[in-house]
């Protein structure tokens, strides 16, 4: 275990890069003609948006890749002092080893601020013949028009569970792993798209020196198992509130899970349960609204058990319509 697997098994080329196809289709086009425009990647965490951009460096550059192609997290160096120094420094340099342009790549982009992107505008714009730039934000409504406008923007989707599945199972095999199906199944669930974190979780279970199962699966990513999370929401529905509160208990102790973590997951869960969909309708509000009163620094236990209260209530409700 000395090597992070997200990274030791990170794609080193466009072909290799999982659940994108359209995206990759369109960036291999690019290498292609040997030319591109500013591209800004858009999307969830764990798409696959890094690896695209170093993907695509490596195949246009090949082994210049790392004198063409320079890397900043913008979350960590967000000022306007970066646009004007360390970018600009290295994007009025020319290109090595006979390349048409050099790439940028400005990671969490979206964390930088607006004095800084309205800088980086005319920086784009004045460096385009030496210099592309690419753009990785989560959420693309925090960059400005200006630098949208000037950018091909790919939207990145969380992977399909079938990708997440087939890449795990693939790294599974590498590392010799003993895993059940079962084990795959629930980090195909944990991950929600997310491959970073599905990759993450397998090694996390796999560190234990044991064959991977559900319940070593779970009680290391501090995630419930849902059928446990489903049979709380159901003793409340019953009309049991001292179980439901009680199972409340086991489950958050068990799993080591904070108020917000259990409310995600109940959020999940609403959509499995067996009731008219006007029910769930109002359960989907008052969760919002609970998970709210919790970020804004309310006592999370007092608003969980008020969700359990609720839910009982919902489910009265429903019996006197039965009646």
């Amino acid at each position: 275990m000395n090597e992070i697997w997200i990274e030791k098994y990170r794609p080193r080329s466009l072909k290799d890069v999982v659940g994108q196809k359209d995206i990759v289709d369109r960036l291999r086009s690019y290498v292609e003609v040997r030319n591109l425009p500013h591209l800004m990647f858009a999307g969830p965490a764990g798409t696959g948006k890094t690896t695209c951009a170093v993907a695509l460096a490596r195949e246009l550059y090949q082994a210049m890749w790392k004198g063409n192609f320079n890397e900043l997290n913008a979350s960590d160096e967000r000022g306007i002092d970066v646009v004007r120094g360390k970018i600009k420094e290295f994007a009025r340099t020319a290109p090595l080893g006979g390349a048409e342009f050099k790439i940028i790549f400005l990671d969490e982009a979206d964390a930088l601020t607006g004095d800084a992107q309205a800088a980086l505008r005319r920086t784009m714009e004045r460096y385009s013949r030496t210099c592309r730039f690419v753009l990785s934000c989560n959420y693309s409504s925090k960059i400005i028009d200006p630098i949208q406008s000037r950018c091909a923007v790919f939207r990145f989707r969380p992977l399909r569970p079938e990708d997440v599945r087939k890449n795990l199972q693939k790294i599974a095999e590498m590392e010799l792993l003993d895993i059940d199906d079962d084990a795959l199944d629930a980090l195909v669930h944990v991950s929600q798209g997310d491959m970073r974190k599905a990759v993450n979780s397998l090694q996390v279970a796999a560190s234990l020196g044991e064959r991977i199962t559900v319940n070593v699966v779970y009680h290391t990513t501090g995630m419930a198992r849902p059928e446990e999370v489903r049979e709380l929401l159901e003793t409340a529905l019953s009309g049991d509130f001292i179980a439901a509160r009680n199972r409340l208990d086991e489950v958050m102790i068990n799993y080591g899970l904070s108020g917000e973590d259990i409310i995600k997951q109940i959020h999940q869960t609403v959509f499995d349960l067996n009731i008219p969909d006007a029910d769930k309708v109002r359960l989907i509000d008052r969760t919002g609204e609970v998970e709210f009163r919790m970020v804004e620094g309310s006592n999370e236990r007092i608003q969980l058990e008020s969700l359990l209260a609720y839910l009982i209530l919902v489910g009265e409700h429903r019996g006197d319509s039965a009646d």
